[in-house]
């Protein structure tokens, strides 16, 4: 489809009739810079406009997509190359608009996971929602951006990704509970127990687990903790 040649037809079928920009846009309902656009050969008209602009015009649909009138002799050849045509260019206006969506998904999860993480405190179970739903959308917007890809290599990408984001989010939140001494954000269960020898606090996580003594969490072994062993290793670690 050669887009300069069909905006330059249309520009000379305007020019025919004696109309302006501005008249032509008002007859389709569209804007100025629309006609602008097409005549130039930076747009092509929305497939909804095709008959309107033809009937304007006093031509047909495949003249319009040929850029020219087309010969009767012609016009079978014509009409199945402009179907090829018109067919190719909408499969690549949808791959344009799907890679947009894709990369605005993409950097659109990235700010929300990065913002769940900075905004919320680490005792709050919102940040590892919030953070995971960003993570999820991050991984649709990645889809979108290799639909053209197959489908195993898509789907083997896919859940790379997914695995090693929620990996980058595990590792980020187990170095802030070692070097900056908070709460993991990423837990299955958080448990209180307290007795006369002082209060503590138990967060279950899915790879370790982190016992909190007075001020400090101390990352142990992943298992099951009885109440008595919880306060026999805060007694030894404090």
């Amino acid at each position: 489809m050669n887009q300069e040649k069909i905006g330059k037809f249309i520009a000379e079928l305007r020019k025919n009739k004696k109309l302006t920009q501005s008249e032509l846009a008002e007859k389709l309902g569209v804007t100025d810079r629309a006609i602008s656009n097409w005549e130039n050969g930076k747009n092509m008209p929305d497939l909804s406009l095709f008959k309107p602009l033809c009937d304007e015009f006093d031509i047909t649909i495949n003249d319009l997509m040929s850029g020219e009138k087309v010969k009767e002799e012609k016009y079978q050849e014509k009409f199945e190359e402009n179907i090829v045509n018109t067919i190719d260019y909408s499969s690549k206006k949808i791959n344009k608009y799907s890679y947009t969506i894709g990369l605005l998904l993409v950097i659109f999860g990235l700010f929300i996971s990065l913002s769940a993480i900075m905004i919320f405190p680490s005792e709050s179970s919102w940040g590892s929602i919030y953070s995971v739903f960003g993570m999820i959308i991050f991984v649709i917007g990645i889809s979108k951006l290799t639909r053209n890809m197959k489908y195993y290599k898509r789907l083997l990408l896919i859940l790379t990704i997914f695995t090693g984001s929620l990996g980058i989010l595990f590792l980020t939140d187990y170095i802030n509970v070692k070097n900056n001494n908070e709460a993991p954000m990423f837990r299955e269960t958080t448990a209180y127990f307290g007795n006369d020898l002082g209060d503590v606090l138990y967060y279950d996580t899915p790879f370790y687990d982190v016992i909190k003594c007075d001020d400090k969490y101390n990352i142990v072994k992943n298992k099951k903790y009885r109440d008595e062993e919880l306060f026999d290793y805060c007694l030894k670690n404090n």
